[in-house]
C-alpha cells in the first residue's frame, strides 16, 4: 500500500510538471523544444494524409450508395457484425417493373418483349453494378479504412506520447535552468543534470519511433496506389459491361417496329382488337447501309401514297397478321403494295395473288 500511495504521488507530481510546462508554454514564459523540419513535415505528411483519405472514403462510400439511409443501416449492421440483408438495387427494381409490365401487356406484342428485353438488360446492369461494389469496398474501401483504424491511430498514439516526452524534456530543463541560477547545492544540480539527461534520452528514443511510424506513410501512399489501380480497374470493367448491355439492346431494339400508334388508336375506336405487329427474335437486324438509306425509303413511300400507284416491295421480317383485314407475311418475299385513300401512313395494302390486306410498311422495303 505504501508503494502504491507513493507511485501515485509521484504520478501526480509529473502530471502537475508537464501541465506547468505547457501552461508556461501558452503563455510564452518558457521554451519549448522544436521538432526537427524533416519530422514536423512527415507529421504534416500523416494528417494531410489522414484527411483525404477520410474524405475520398466518404464520397466513394456516396457514390457507391447514394442513399443516406442505406448507408446508416449497412453502418449499424457492421458494427453489430452482422450480415447485411440482400435487397435489389434500383436497375434491379426498374428491370423486374420493365418484365412484368411486358408479361402484363403480353411477351407476343411489339411493346410487351420491348419491355422484357429491356428489363433483362436492367438486370444485367443491376448485377454489374453489385459486382463493382463488392470490388470497390474489398479492394478500395477497406485498405482505406485499415489505415485510419490500424496504422494511423497507432501514429496519433505514439505522436502524443512524444508530445508527453518533450513535455518531461522542457520541464527538467526549466529545472536545472532554475537550480543553476539560484546556486543550489551541487547534488540538486547533478541530481536535474541526471534527470535532464535522462528525459533527453526519452525524448530522442520516442522521435525516432514517431519517425519510422510516420516514413512508413510512403508506404501506405504506395498501397493506396495500388488500391486506386484497382478501383479504376473495377469501375472500367463496370461501365464497359454496361455499354455492352447497352448496345446489345440497342441492336435488340432497332429491329422492332415504332410508328404504330395511330393505327391501334383508329383500331380502338372502331371496336376491333388491337394488333400491334411483333417481331422474332431470330429475325436479322437491318443493315447499317439500310439505317442510312431510311430517308429515301421514306421519300418512296410518300411518293407511292400520293400517286396512288402500286409499287414491288421485298418483306424484311415474318409478320402475323393480327386480324382478318391484315396479310400476314414471309421474311424475303416479294408483294405487291399499293396505297388506299384514308389509310394510316405507317400501313399499305398488300397483295400476294388473291391474298390482300394491310401490311406495316416497316416490314417492308420498295423495289425500283
Amino acid at each position: 500500500m505504501d508503494f502504491n500511495v507513493k507511485r501515485l504521488a509521484a504520478d501526480a507530481g509529473t502530471f502537475l510538471s508537464r501541465a506547468v510546462q505547457f501552461t508556461e508554454e501558452k503563455l510564452g514564459q518558457a521554451e519549448k523544444t522544436e521538432l526537427d523540419a524533416h519530422l514536423e513535415k512527415l507529421l504534416i505528411r500523416a494528417e494531410s494524409t489522414k484527411q483525404w483519405t477520410e474524405k475520398i472514403m466518404k464520397q466513394t462510400e456516396v457514390l457507391l450508395q447514394p442513399n443516406p439511409n442505406v448507408r446508416l443501416e449497412e453502418f449499424v449492421y457492421e458494427k453489430l457484425e452482422k450480415k447485411v440483408p440482400t435487397r435489389m438495387n434500383n436497375h434491379e427494381l426498374l428491370g423486374q417493373s420493365m418484365i412484368e409490365s411486358g408479361n402484363e401487356f403480353g411477351p407476343g406484342t411489339a411493346y410487351g418483349n420491348a419491355l422484357i428485353k429491356c428489363g433483362e438488360t436492367e438486370k444485367q446492369i443491376g448485377g454489374a453494378e453489385r459486382e463493382f461494389i463488392q470490388s470497390a469496398a474489398i479492394n478500395f474501401l477497406t485498405p482505406f479504412r485499415n489505415f485510419l483504424e490500424g496504422d494511423f491511430k497507432t501514429i496519433l498514439k505514439e505522436r502524443k506520447l512524444l508530445q508527453v516526452k518533450r513535455l518531461d524534456l522542457d520541464a527538467a530543463k526549466t529545472r536545472l535552468k532554475k537550480a543553476r541560477m539560484a546556486d543550489a547545492r551541487a547534488a540538486e544540480v547533478t541530481e536535474a543534470e541526471q534527470e535532464l539527461k535522462m528525459t533527453q534520452s526519452e525524448f530522442d528514443r520516442q522521435a525516432e519511433i514517431t519517425r519510422l511510424l510516420l516514413e512508413g506513410v510512403s508506404s501506405t501512399h504506395a498501397h493506396h496506389l495500388r488500391c486506386l489501380n484497382d478501383f479504376v480497374e473495377a469501375e472500367t470493367t463496370y461501365y464497359a459491361q454496361c455499354y455492352h448491355y447497352m448496345v446489345d439492346l440497342q441492336k435488340q431494339l432497332g429491329s422492332f417496329p415504332t410508328s404504330f400508334s395511330n393505327n391501334n388508336q383508329s383500331s380502338v375506336s372502331g371496336g376491333a382488337s388491337i394488333s400491334v405487329p411483333t417481331i422474332p427474335m431470330s429475325a436479322s437486324l437491318p443493315s447499317v447501309s439500310a439505317g442510312r438509306s431510311s430517308s429515301s425509303a421514306s421519300v418512296g413511300f410518300s411518293e407511292l401514297r400520293s400517286s396512288n400507284g402500286s409499287r414491288k416491295a421485298r418483306v424484311l421480317y415474318d409478320y402475323d397478321a393480327g386480324n382478318s383485314s391484315e396479310l400476314s407475311l414471309l421474311a424475303d418475299e416479294v408483294i405487291v403494295v399499293s396505297s388506299v385513300p384514308g389509310m394510316d401512313s405507317d400501313w399499305l395494302m398488300g397483295e400476294r395473288g388473291s391474298q390482300k390486306g394491310k401490311v406495316p410498311i416497316t416490314y417492308l422495303e420498295l423495289l425500283n
